[in-house]
């Protein structure tokens, strides 16, 4: 009888062992799956940014002045790939930053952008001819783009594109040509790079 007895008991632990595992197994996995559904919706619901730098250039004219220095030009594309808008916030040019618009000093720096969301697929050129004290037209794939003044922060939305001339960025030099020099954007949220030789025109 006592032997019936014991066998009974070590069967009633087992399977209250059994039973503590299943509910462990149980809670864990629905804790998983909480997780990575609540991770699916918060991934899905904010979009991360992205953007594309390309057509970079730097040149540099010997003999063309503006005021009293020589004459610098820095090219750059942006695209937004990404699902949220963007603030450019600064450009430097070797890690000096650009003025958005100084036209008060000899030296003229300033920044003249362009936002489009046309695909543009031939490469931004030197411009000799800048015009400092108002808007440019320049010809690009055959259709023509208004570049303005720089005066704050740029907003590039999602999905557009941003071409940007800086106009004498204060680094460059002649003994810079056929160097190669970076070019920095900076959002919000991170800084892009992108490096170019610069060209004697």
């Amino acid at each position: 009888m006592k032997m019936i007895s014991k066998l009974l008991t070590n069967r009633y632990a087992l399977s209250t062992v059994v039973t503590t595992l299943i509910i462990l197994v149980i809670s864990v996995l629905l804790a998983s799956v909480v997780t990575y559904f609540a991770i699916n919706v918060v991934s899905t619901r904010v979009q991360e940014e992205s953007i594309y730098l390309t057509k970079q250039h730097i040149w540099h004219n010997a003999t063309a002045t503006i005021g009293t220095v020589a004459y610098s030009q820095a090219a750059l594309m942006v695209i937004n790939t990404g699902g949220r808008d963007i603030v450019i916030d600064k450009i430097a040019v070797r890690g000096q930053e650009c003025n958005w618009n100084d036209t008060v000093t000899s030296s003229k720096h300033l920044v003249l952008y362009c936002i489009t969301n046309n695909p543009i697929s031939n490469d931004m050129s030197y411009i000799y001819n800048f015009n400092i004290s108002g808007t440019n037209t320049i010809t690009i794939d055959s259709q023509d783009y208004t570049f303005t003044e720089a005066s704050s922060d740029l907003v590039l939305r999602s999905g557009y594109t941003i071409m940007i001339y800086v106009v004498n960025p204060d680094s460059i030099n002649i003994n810079d040509i056929g160097l190669t020099v970076s070019i920095s954007l900076y959002t919000a949220q991170a800084m892009y790079y992108k490096e170019t030789n610069v060209q004697a025109v």
